[in-house]
């Protein structure tokens, strides 16, 4: 299930057509037209295993799709494109890594060179300014195994940053992080994007950007369905989409998925928020 959707009016960062993705025997979706314009921010939602993650690394080039194309900035997307940014979801670095912060952040740099990643004259201001830009100059010289999850997780934002991506890719990158930290690492995201960037953003938990989304792509049991936040998440829409009674409720400064299966039929699905507060997090 789908639902048209006007053209942007900004030109179009993302082109996807007629895509579909297969994960062994399994159809995860089909049928997936999407533009993401410069400057828009799309929430990707979904139990697990619906294919979120698989998006985008078919974006990156890292998984092909068994139908369709993808576009970025009106090129074919593929491996290695420095047009686009990933940031990946916050996992602990081991307490020995020896790797400095600034080291961290200088992969983003120079480190898909071929070869030895020998500085360049400027190398090191841009890493500089990057880690500025991110609020981690006060720890450049410290050893990321020694920083906690929200500095890391600024670092890995800092190296997705590092050419300027005109496309940026995060998947559940607030996962684990408390609330302030939350708030940090999407207000960084929200200046690239205020930048011109396009950003896919995929998370359980849409309530710290839901103030900053303009459209929601939601997937669940082999459909989707494409609209703003006001359009999707409604009671009738998610029913519809799962084929089963989906309420979604009000419960504070939080909108909340009732009865939503996940991906081995139970029904705990809880990932929706309430515009008005989108830095909420229980």
């Amino acid at each position: 299930m789908s639902r048209a959707q006007h053209a942007p009016e900004r030109a179009s960062i993302l082109e996807i057509r007629g895509a579909a993705l297969q994960r062994g025997d399994r159809e995860l979706w089909s049928g997936l037209d999407l533009d993401v314009a410069q400057g828009e921010f799309l929430a990707v939602l979904g139990p697990s295993g619906s294919g979120k993650t698989t998006l985008l690394r078919s974006i990156l080039g890292l998984q092909p799709l068994s139908a369709g194309s993808i576009r970025v900035d009106g090129r074919a997307a593929q491996r290695g494109d420095r047009r686009i940014g990933y940031v990946p979801q916050q996992r602990p670095l081991a307490p020995d890594t020896s790797m400095r912060a600034r080291d961290l952040v200088a992969l983003g740099v120079n480190g898909t060179r071929f070869g030895l990643p020998l500085p360049r004259r400027g190398d090191r201001e841009r890493v500089d300014a990057l880690l500025e830009g991110v609020g981690a100059a006060h720890y450049a010289e410290r050893p990321v195994g020694l920083l906690s999850g929200g500095e890391q997780q600024r670092l890995r934002v800092g190296q997705a940053l590092a050419d300027d991506p005109a496309l940026l890719l995060c998947d559940e990158p607030l996962s684990g992080l408390d609330l302030a930290n939350q708030r940090a690492i999407t207000g960084i995201i929200d200046r690239q994007r205020k930048q011109g960037a396009g950003v896919l953003f995929v998370t359980h938990d849409v309530n710290p950007i839901l103030g900053l989304v303009d459209r929601i792509l939601y997937i669940a049991g082999g459909r989707f369905v494409l609209g703003t936040p006001d359009e999707v998440l409604q009671s009738r829409v998610l029913t519809e989409l799962y084929g089963t009674a989906v309420f979604v409720l009000r419960a504070g400064d939080r909108l909340v998925v009732v009865g939503a299966p996940d991906a081995e039929g139970t029904h705990a699905h809880e990932h929706a928020g309430d515009e008005s507060h989108p830095g909420a997090h229980a």
